[in-house]
């Protein structure tokens, strides 16, 4: 049975951290998809509509949903670019767990300045942080300002039951 974790929000909000320990935690075998990673590293393209990432994501989503027990796919992932790919895709899924950072700016900024390493500024950031950006799928959770990711984590843990 093929279950899915999406893990969205704006830059900074903590979702890459929550899914590379989810990762760890599940074990050899499951696939973590990470936007940035596939677009920035392995395509080296701009974050704009239609851009290669999207296919490539989608792609590697059904790869997931096929042979892996576990999927987690983390990132902006806007809706305006990735929005109808992630819910065409999440449908062929047994199970999704969807989760938003609905993070106020202020605690972006605030969780990315605890990164030891960075390549992006404040003032990029607010070039690219948009609020409230839910993609419209069934029992998407939001996550507030006050979620750390420690509790993020327990969160979803929790909800798969684990």
């Amino acid at each position: 049975m093929s279950k899915v974790i999406l893990i969205r929000g704006n830059s900074g909000s903590g979702k890459t951290t929550v899914a590379n320990e989810l990762h760890q935690i599940f074990g050899s075998g499951n696939l973590l998809i990470s936007q940035d990673y596939v677009r920035r590293t392995m395509l080296n393209v701009k974050d704009k509509p239609m851009n290669l990432s999207v296919g490539l994501i989608e792609t590697m989503i059904h790869y997931g949903i096929e042979h892996c027990e576990y999927t987690i796919i983390e990132g902006i992932l806007a809706n305006n670019k990735y929005g109808e790919m992630l819910r065409n895709s999440l449908n062929k899924a047994d199970e999704v767990y969807a989760y938003y950072y609905d993070l106020s700016y202020e605690e972006t900024t605030k969780r990315h300045d605890t990164k030891k390493e960075t390549d992006f500024n404040h003032s990029q950031m607010k070039d690219w942080f948009v609020p409230h950006d839910f993609i419209g799928i069934e029992n998407e959770v939001i996550l507030s300002d006050e979620i750390s990711k420690k509790d993020a984590l327990k969160l979803i843990l929790n909800d798969l039951n684990l």
